[in-house]
C-alpha cells in the first residue's frame, strides 16, 4: 500500500512549487534540438543529451553574447557538464522518492498549472496550452515535469534537519572572521570641477587662471552646481559636477586623500593632479561602521544555519550517488 508523504503538508508543497519553478512565457522557448543521444544513465533511467542541452540552454546563449573562440567552446562544455551532474542528481532524488512509496496529491500540481496561467498568460488558459503544443508539450508531460520538480525540493526539505542549533562560540568564531561582512563603507557625496590644463587652444597657465577664476565665483558664493555646469570639462557637467555617493578607490588617489579628509560642505582649494585642476566639495559623508555581535547575532544564525542544510542536503545527495549505478557517455 502506497503512503502518502506526512512531512510534506499541502501548504508547504504549494509554497516549494512557487519557489523552485519560475516558470513564465519565457522559459518554453527553448532552442529546437536535431542530435540526441544517451548523456547518463541513472539506475537504467535514461537522461538524453536533448535533456541536458534544454537546462543549459539559458546559460549557453548568455555565453554566445560575452564569450567567443576557445573560451566559449571551454565554458559551455563546463555548463553542459554541471547541468548534466544536475539532471543525474534530480533522477536519484526522484528514485529514492518513488523507493519510499510516497505521493505528491495531483492537486498540488494542478494548483501550480493554473498559477502559471494566471501569473503568466493572464488567465487565458487556451493561450497557455498552444504555447505548450507550439513547443512540443502536451499538458500531460507538462504536468509531468512540474511533478518532478515538486518532489525534488520537497524531498530535499525533508532531508534536512529543522532543529539544527548554532552554538554561540560557533556564532562568535564566524562574526571575528567574516567582520568586513558586518562593516559599511565609508562614503561622501562628492562634486567636482575639472579644468583640463592641456587643451590645444591654450596653455597650462591661462588653464589654472580660469582654475582660479572659477574658485573665485565660489568663494563669492557661487552655486557649485550651476558652476560646474558652465565650467566643467569632465562627463559629470551636464549634472552639475555630481559624483554621487562614492567610495574609497574610486578617485586617483592624491584626490581621494582631499576627498575623504574634507569637512562636508568644504570648497577645496584648486589641486593640480596629472596636468589637470580640480575643486572638490563633499556634500555629505557616511562614516564606515561595524555591526556588533549583537547586532549581527540574528543574520549570522541564519546564514550557518542555511549552511549547515546545504551541506545535509549534498551529503544526502552524495549517499544516493554512492549506492547508484551511474554511466555517463
Amino acid at each position: 500500500m502506497r503512503n502518502v508523504v506526512r512531512p510534506f503538508t499541502a501548504g508547504t508543497l504549494a509554497v516549494c512549487a512557487l519557489a523552485l519553478l519560475p516558470i513564465c512565457c519565457g522559459a518554453f522557448a527553448q532552442e529546437a534540438q536535431v542530435v540526441d543521444g544517451i548523456a547518463a544513465i541513472v539506475n537504467g533511467d535514461v537522461i538524453t543529451y536533448s535533456q541536458v542541452r534544454q537546462l543549459s540552454a539559458p546559460r549557453e546563449r548568455l555565453l554566445h553574447s560575452q564569450l567567443t573562440g576557445q573560451e566559449l567552446e571551454n565554458k559551455v562544455k563546463e555548463v553542459r557538464q554541471l547541468a548534466l551532474k544536475d539532471l543525474i542528481d534530480r533522477r536519484l532524488i526522484i528514485q529514492a522518492f518513488k523507493k519510499e512509496s510516497y505521493e505528491i496529491p495531483d492537486h498540488i500540481v494542478d494548483q501550480r498549472v493554473h498559477d502559471i496561467i494566471r501569473e503568466s498568460f493572464g488567465g487565458d488558459r487556451n493561450t497557455f496550452v498552444k504555447t505548450l503544443e507550439a513547443q512540443n508539450y502536451s499538458l500531460g508531460e507538462f504536468k509531468q515535469k512540474e511533478m518532478e520538480r515538486i518532489i525534488v525540493e520537497a524531498m530535499r526539505s525533508h532531508n534536512v534537519r529543522r532543529n539544527y542549533i548554532v552554538s554561540p562560540t560557533k556564532i562568535e568564531d564566524f562574526y571575528n572572521k567574516h567582520r568586513d561582512l558586518f562593516t559599511t563603507k565609508e562614503e561622501i557625496k562628492l562634486r567636482m570641477i575639472m579644468i583640463s590644463g592641456q587643451k590645444d587652444t591654450a596653455n597650462a597657465q591661462a588653464q589654472k587662471s580660469l582654475a582660479e577664476e572659477v574658485l573665485g565665483k565660489l568663494a563669492a558664493g557661487g552655486e557649485f552646481d550651476q558652476v560646474a555646469r558652465l565650467y566643467s570639462e569632465d562627463s559629470t557637467k551636464e549634472n552639475g559636477g555630481d559624483w554621487g555617493w562614492i567610495q574609497h578607490n574610486t578617485l586617483a588617489a592624491p584626490l581621494e586623500k582631499f576627498a575623504f579628509n574634507m569637512p562636508v560642505g568644504r570648497i577645496s582649494n584648486i589641486i593640480e593632479y596629472s596636468g589637470n585642476y580640480y575643486i572638490l566639495m563633499v556634500e555629505d559623508k557616511h562614516v564606515g561602521t561595524t555591526k556588533s555581535l549583537a547586532e549581527a547575532r540574528g543574520a549570522i544564525e541564519k546564514k550557518l544555519i542555511e549552511d549547515e542544510a546545504l551541506q545535509i542536503q549534498e551529503r544526502w545527495i552524495a549517499s544516493l550517488r554512492q549506492k547508484a549505478f551511474i554511466r555517463t557517455f
